[in-house]
């Protein structure tokens, strides 16, 4: 394995990309980034009247709400309930860990996008749809924002040896655009070709895939320092330093 104290100084080359602990840590930089993309239900928010479909026209109704306003103030509820998640998360992640808020948030999602498909397959009823709907969307994103949404990033800029940082990160970003772009662009699709509770089951395997992948392949890198995490990608768990 190469020290980071030896190869700080020197431009990276492609071939660099291909040494068993950068191979390592891209591999699950860029697989961390995919299932970001592909869990996330921003998506479905753009391109669907998804409220409308669930019903809380008819909720907000009963406290004088209109329809048109029903969007609008979902979205705000829902963007002033993730700011305190946001503020929760920065403290755990140097408290908890990254690994530890991946593994505790995903089973959240899970069980949020079990609840949206069933909501969306069964019939429960204006009201009960409805609210199952909206809870599911707001805990689904307070979540996120707490999980998947900011981690996958952090990770990337903690993984990968100085010498090649620069051309992972790059990479990774790479993904992040194309895996967007792929998203927004097939979600109609989708949409019209298996419906909301379809889509809502393919995110569902997507965070379940995720969970399995965080569980096997990341690391805890809380208070790691950079030899340790370039040796746990270079031999694996068994021969890397503890951690502390």
């Amino acid at each position: 394995m190469v020290h980071p104290s030896e190869t700080a100084g020197k431009s990276p080359r492609w071939s660099d990309l291909f040494e068993p602990g950068v191979r390592h840590a891209l591999y699950v930089g860029i697989g961390i980034q995919i299932l970001q993309q592909f869990s996330r239900i921003n998506g479905v928010l753009y391109y669907t009247q998804i409220l409308e479909q669930a019903g809380v026209e008819v909720l907000l109704s009963n406290i004088g709400i209109s329809s048109d306003s029903a969007s609008i103030l979902i979205s705000a509820v829902t963007t002033l309930l993730m700011l305190p998640n946001i503020g929760v998360a920065m403290r755990l992640m140097d408290i908890s860990g990254r690994r530890f808020l991946l593994l505790s948030t995903t089973p959240i999602l899970i069980a949020s996008l079990v609840v949206l498909v069933v909501a969306n397959l069964v019939e429960l009823g204006n009201v009960v749809h409805a609210v199952l709907s909206t809870v599911s969307v707001i805990v689904y994103f307070c979540c996120f924002v707490m999980g998947f949404g900011p981690i996958p990033n952090i990770l990337c800029s903690e993984i990968f040896p100085t010498w090649v940082r620069g051309v992972c990160i790059a990479i990774c970003a790479l993904i992040i655009w194309i895996g967007d772009i792929i998203v927004t662009y097939t979600i109609p699709l989708m949409l019209n070709t298996i419906g909301l509770a379809g889509v809502f089951a393919i995110y569902l395997v997507v965070c379940v895939i995720a969970f399995v992948f965080v569980f096997l392949k990341v690391p805890e890198t809380k208070g790691m320092p950079l030899e340790v995490i370039t040796e746990f990608f270079a031999v694996g768990t068994k021969q890397a330093a503890p951690q502390n």
